[in-house]
């Protein structure tokens, strides 16, 4: 460091992260960042010590923290027992946070209710919009009549079945900068847990998609955590294709994730086994985080070398661990960041990519071999 100390722009230059003289004015503000020593012509000039601060406040919150979540993180801790007052302060902060994601699931679900109408709703949705604007909501009567309009707009859901895609196409984002596949790939998975938000968690490696492609014509291999993932699996178009459908944890009693991790922790068989999987085989996680974890591990040793990785397991430490491993890893990958996941959104996955190869055959001849 310069010895009469950084200016604000050498400061952001000497962070990086994308941050800027701006953000830094504004973290004063906050009081994220103490306040400089000013220079005699009033000049702010930082330390080393601001510039490590800066960068644990850029650290935190690309790693999601909000900003106050990171004053709280960062403030001054009391001698006593600091870590349990720390933790109280994060719990009551998390708590606030749901609270907060709780309303707005209700503002998003009467929206939902409105725009996600297909076509065949359009002309009472439009009556319902029109009188909304109308509506006194102010007294019992007035809600009464709310009540009316949500009654009269749900009448017609007996009329005719729903066209999910259509009612879909008014409520997620604009995808045109993804590939035709990708966009049916990621509405497959909309579809398949009801939750739209869900599109800003799906994260693919570059390649993914046609590499998947490539091994799923070649009569790849395909590797489920466990039997329920494998269930859920588009076992006619594999047939047809000539891919043969395993199980790690091949145990019918293991349902859930909890049984999954501790079946594949006590197991030394299944971790033997995810060791010997063929080369360009796709691997399928939607349970056990430790599964995943292994995954990667393997990959980083040059153990196995799948085509692709499908990695959706829940939980809520390991799981997204180690999603953000193997997404640093050098092979194909396809994950739903953060706690979210399960076995029907990992074989939801792989069915939106089988069914891109092949159309659904018109008979279930794999049955009979």
């Amino acid at each position: 460091m310069k010895a009469n100390g950084l200016t604000i722009k050498e400061l952001t230059e000497a962070v990086g992260g994308g941050i800027t003289p701006r953000m830094v004015r504004h973290y004063h503000q906050l009081g994220l960042l103490p306040q400089p020593m000013r220079s005699h012509s009033n000049y702010r000039l930082y330390t080393d010590t601001d510039v490590i601060r800066l960068q644990r406040i850029v650290a935190l919150k690309q790693q999601g923290f909000q900003l106050n979540h990171i004053r709280q993180i960062l403030e001054v801790e009391p001698p006593s027992n600091p870590d349990a007052n720390l933790m109280l302060q994060l719990q009551q902060q998390y708590r606030t946070v749901m609270q907060q994601i709780s309303q707005l699931r209700q503002t998003a679900s009467a929206l939902e209710g409105l725009l996600g109408r297909d076509r065949d709703c359009q002309i009472i949705q439009a009556e319902v919009l029109a009188q909304l604007k109308l509506i006194e909501v102010e007294t019992k009567v007035g809600l009464g009549e709310l009540e009316k309009l949500w009654s009269g707009l749900d009448a017609q859901i007996h009329a005719h079945p729903e066209h999910f895609h259509e009612s879909l196409q008014n409520l997620l984002p604009d995808l045109s900068t993804r590939s035709e596949i990708e966009q049916h790939l990621i509405s497959q998975l909309v579809l398949a847990c009801g939750d739209v938000s869900l599109v800003s968690f799906v994260k693919l490696s570059q390649g993914a998609i046609a590499k998947s492609r490539e091994a799923l014509k070649l009569g790849c291999e395909i590797i489920a955590d466990i039997p329920t993932v494998a269930a859920a699996v588009d076992q006619t178009r594999l047939a047809h294709l000539g891919c043969r459908l395993e199980t790690l944890i091949d145990n019918p009693h293991v349902t859930t994730a909890a049984e999954a991790e501790q079946a594949f922790w006590q197991h030394q068989q299944w971790r033997d086994k995810l060791k010997k999987v063929t080369k360009d085989c796709i691997l399928v996680v939607g349970y056990a985080p430790s599964v995943l974890l292994s995954i990667c591990q393997a990959i980083k040793q040059q153990q196995i070398q799948p085509a692709l990785v499908i990695g959706m397991p829940i939980g809520f430490s390991h799981a997204p661990a180690a999603k953000r491993q193997l997404m640093q890893t050098n092979t194909a990958w396809i994950v739903v960041e953060g706690t979210v996941g399960g076995g029907l959104l990992a074989a939801t996955a792989l069915n939106a990519l089988v069914e891109s190869v092949i159309e659904k055959p018109d008979c279930h001849c794999y049955l009979s071999h």
